[in-house]
């Protein structure tokens, strides 16, 4: 049996606005919304994706779970990400970290990380 990664599902107070903000992160696009989902992704037959799912309760704590994201540049993604919303966190990390700890609208704490996790294809 082989499985795939289908999606990332993401509690949220306000799915429509999260998704929004991740899609644009991520260059990605609404694929569904209704008032308590909603779907992003690269295009329809790409997986994985992302479901944000309303729920009532602000978000506690660390997360136990977030995305590393690679860059080309990680300054001026940092810098974008800023402007749409994100913020930077500490959560421990060294002073020279060669990544960049911010968090989404809602809390939910992601990486941005330095040229040596660069991917090449």
């Amino acid at each position: 049996m082989s499985l795939r990664l289908y999606q990332i599902a993401v509690d949220a107070r306000d799915p429509a606005a999260l998704a929004r903000f991740w899609a644009e992160v991520l260059d990605w696009r609404i694929l569904l919304e209704d008032p308590d989902e909603v779907v992003v992704g690269a295009d329809e037959s790409a997986w994985p994706g992302m479901v944000f799912l309303a729920v009532p309760e602000e978000k506690a704590g660390k997360n136990r779970l977030h995305l590393d994201l690679a860059p080309e540049d990680r300054p001026a993604e940092v810098a974008r990400l800023l402007a749409l919303g994100a913020v930077l966190v500490d959560v421990g990390q060294p002073a020279d970290a060669p990544w960049t700890v911010l968090a989404d609208p809602e809390g939910n704490e992601f990486c941005i990380l330095g040229p040596k996790h660069s991917l090449t294809v």
